[in-house]
């Protein structure tokens, strides 16, 4: 039976190490420790042992292991590189103290095992995030298009940043931020009594404008989109995308940066969905891995089906499924509670 490899492979371990004849138990079972006193623990007692308290970790281990190195042939290398990287890391970090801290903060007792672990994980992410992108239906994929790509924006801006000092008070910081954005109103009152909004917004970006890198050149930013520029920028482009060409904002938009008032220029065609469908596929993949906690245990246990795993020792079996159901269980609780 396959469930006896592990054993088998001890066995004859002990046989060549130590060059013992194995005794036997009365119902001709081997003994794996002897006592004095004629009592006796047989390989099968160790089996079972084990078989309750360590082999369904170690089995999926094994599995998944042996699955992932098939599936991502090409990504052996990746792994083989990120858990050395990750160990050189750590080695760095602890220096010879490396061994009990893995021991101390994982359940690992060998650097090697924790390696292992490392070399793995990388495997199984990708296989997760696979999952995930395949989870994405036509409809949500084409939804995703209508609502939320757009064409480049050109985009004008002025940015008035708080006067604010170090050791500033509360009370103080509130009112250099309030000074800020009734300069910002100012600004926009000025714009709605334009004749033309296009020259006024420029000549008013060299005027107030903070931004030193920009205002000269009537606070243009350019042509932008989603990833153009850094994160400080998001809530410009969310609301650039709002607005029509020839249109500004009525409403002071803040960032990490300040308080802005914008001016959306020109805009460009959006680009076609055949062009964007892989990256809208990976952003609502990415999505479903952030909201979805059963992801990571679906995912797993797709691919093992995908490969036909099927556990010959019943009892092992049935861990196997509480563990998935269990692990499910407490997944979709932490969906709940998040």
């Amino acid at each position: 039976m396959k469930k006896k490899i592990i054993v088998l492979g001890l066995c004859t371990f002990m046989v060549c190490s130590c060059g013992k004849t194995i005794p036997k138990l009365e119902n001709g079972n081997d003994a794996i420790v002897s006592f004095s006193n004629g009592e006796k623990i047989s390989v099968e007692d160790l089996y079972n042992d084990l078989k309750n308290n360590y082999a369904l970790e170690s089995l999926i281990s094994l599995v998944d292991k042996k699955i992932l190195e098939d599936k991502y042939k090409d990504n052996l290398n990746s792994a083989s590189e990120y858990a050395d990287s990750t160990m050189k890391s750590l080695e760095e970090n602890y220096g010879d103290d490396l061994l009990s801290a893995i021991q101390m903060y994982t359940s690992f007792s060998t650097i090697d095992a924790y390696k292992n672990y490392v070399y793995v994980s990388y495997l199984q992410n990708q296989a997760i995030e696979d999952y995930a992108k395949n989870q994405v239906t036509e409809k949500e994929l084409k939804d995703y298009y209508e609502k939320n790509i757009y064409g480049d924006v050109l985009i004008n801006h002025i940015l008035v940043t708080p006067n604010v000092k170090d050791d500033a008070t509360a009370d103080e910081k509130t009112n250099a931020e309030n000074e800020a954005k009734d300069k910002i109103n100012t600004i926009i009152a000025k714009l709605k009594e334009s004749d033309n909004v296009k020259d006024t917004f420029a000549s008013l970006a060299k005027e107030y404008s903070e931004d030193t890198s920009t205002k000269e050149d009537g606070g243009s930013l350019g042509y932008i989109n989603e990833g153009t520029l850094s994160s400080s920028y998001d809530e410009i482009i969310k609301n650039a995308f709002q607005l029509k060409d020839g249109e500004f904002s009525t409403e002071v938009i803040t960032t990490e940066l300040g308080y802005h008032v914008i001016y959306r220029e020109a805009s460009k065609e959006k680009a076609s969905y055949d062009d964007v469908v892989d990256s809208i596929r990976e952003t609502l993949g990415e999505k479903l891995l952030s909201e979805d906690a059963t992801i990571n245990t679906k995912a797993m246990q797709n691919l093992r089906k995908e490969y036909g795993m099927d556990i010959i020792d019943s009892e092992v079996q049935s861990q196997y499924a509480k563990y998935i159901q269990n692990a499910l269980s407490q997944a979709a609780n932490n969906n709940t509670t998040n």
